[in-house]
């Protein structure tokens, strides 16, 4: 452990603003990408995107959660997931469509995927998540900065919004049934994805 902790979260928030450059040039290539493809295909395969950034004590909780010391070297060799972006499509092809389009770019290199739409959670979760790792320029030298991708569809996105909603009012006393209930909601969150994707061909 470093011995000035509030020092070490200077160091940490002084290096977040790498990754802060990381998402909005991703957030840059999303956007492209969503603009190009509606215009040759006619359909925008994005519904909208967000992100976020760890703040520093989160950071620090996670490190020392993992036995790690708090230090940049840590967090950068140890955490994928400081800096997130949230990528939310109409339809489930829309979700691969842009995964696949976003990890051929030559600049972004693709260290690891989960399918939890192929193999959803046992809780019902369904999502797309990437690591990706992209380089950012700086004025006297070029980072390689890791970014946690998740894609997923609005059906997939409300789900989830409301599961962690709920698990967050409930804490640790949750009811003996909720697990049950929450499994079949998604499943039936799954049911209009497909739904809606049979219609959304039809009509192409």
């Amino acid at each position: 452990m470093f011995v000035d902790e509030d020092r070490d979260h200077r160091e940490l928030s002084r290096h977040l603003l790498v990754y802060k450059f990381a998402v909005e040039e991703l957030m840059t290539k999303l956007r492209i990408l969503g603009e190009e493809f509606d215009f040759v295909h006619e359909h925008d395969p994005i519904e909208h995107v967000t992100s976020r950034i760890k703040r520093p004590d989160a950071i620090a909780r996670k490190l020392h959660r993992k036995g790690h010391e708090v230090s940049v070297e840590t967090m950068t060799e140890h955490l994928d997931d400081v800096a997130g972006i949230r990528v939310v499509c109409p339809f489930v092809s829309d979700v691969y469509q842009v995964a696949d389009m976003l990890t051929k770019q030559n600049d972004v290199e693709l260290l690891h995927s989960k399918d939890y739409i192929a193999s959803p959670k046992p809780n019902g979760y369904r999502s797309l998540h990437l690591i990706v790792r992209i380089p950012v320029f700086l004025s006297d030298r070029v980072e390689h900065v890791k970014v946690e991708v998740q894609l997923r569809t609005i059906a997939m996105d409300f789900w989830a919004t409301l599961e962690h909603k709920l698990f967050y009012k409930y804490d640790t006393d949750v009811p003996a049934d909720f697990a049950g209930e929450l499994a079949a909601t998604a499943t039936i969150a799954a049911q209009l994805d497909a739904r809606m994707q049979v219609l959304h061909q039809r009509l192409r």
